[in-house]
């Protein structure tokens, strides 16, 4: 079914007024189940006010609702924040940027959009690896859902696509157009139609690790050959871009 955005854009009134606000998790990845939940995530910015009080601010908020029988989150870190993150590697935050699933945008995300193409550096492969591994623990735990091992198809495929094209693309069905792995397409459609946390069965997850390996040996190839710049090569605009947002908008 597809998402509607004036609903999610219904929590967004329960926080501050964001920034941008895009969807995340599984809806971005193309891997939704009928009973997944709805990540959205984003930026805000802080009241002027609040941002110069002697008492910090929370520079995240998060809220949750069911609204339907749908559950939504909305979880946003602060401008300021939120482009710290962006110059440092990491792949979460540019793929929330970059998400092509708007609920809340506008000429502010286009712009943010425009100077994070200078955060998109060779040392993602980093961020990418680490998430990689992380999902590949988890499958050799008890009760490995088919959620995991797309998991880490998944982060693989985005991290070899970054360091190849300088693209932030994190949806799954695509980027096996590029990269094809046999076996992908039917956890696929199993996701899509079973539970969120359907496990895997026995055995499943060590008959992909052959698969998975070569995606840890393709991810280390494409680091090898990127031309992506080393370090974040648009500070200086992050940083004019930020003083502004909270100028006009926090004021």
């Amino acid at each position: 079914m597809p998402l509607d955005l004036e609903q999610l854009r219904a929590i967004l009134d329960d926080g501050p007024t964001p920034l941008f606000a895009t969807v995340s998790g599984a809806h971005l990845y193309g891997f939704e189940s009928p009973d997944s939940d709805v990540d959205l995530r984003g930026a805000f910015v802080l009241p002027l006010g609040r941002r110069l009080a002697l008492v910090p601010p929370d520079e995240t908020i998060a809220v949750s609702r069911t609204d339907g029988g749908l559950e939504l989150d909305w979880v946003a870190h602060d401008v300021r924040k939120f482009a710290s993150m962006m110059t440092r590697r990491n792949g979460y935050v540019l793929e929330q940027l970059y998400s092509p699933i708007v609920v809340h945008g506008g000429e502010r995300l286009d712009e943010l959009r425009q100077i994070g193409r200078g955060c998109v550096v060779r040392h993602l492969v980093h961020h990418y690896r680490g998430f990689a591994h992380t999902k590949r623990r988890e499958l050799e735990r008890p009760g490995a859902t088919v959620k995991d091992l797309l998991y880490a198809y998944r982060v693989y495929l985005t991290g070899i696509r970054v360091l190849e094209t300088g693209e932030i693309l994190t949806h799954l069905p695509t980027l096996l157009d590029a990269h094809r792995a046999d076996g992908v397409e039917e956890l696929l459609e199993r996701k899509r139609a079973g539970a969120e946390k359907a496990a895997l069965a026995a055995g499943e997850a060590e008959a992909h690790r052959p698969r998975l390996d070569a995606l840890e040996a393709a991810l280390g190839d494409a680091f090898d050959r990127s031309t992506l710049p080393e370090r974040p090569t648009t500070m200086d605009a992050l940083s004019e871009f930020v003083v502004r947002a909270c100028l006009e908008l926090g004021g």
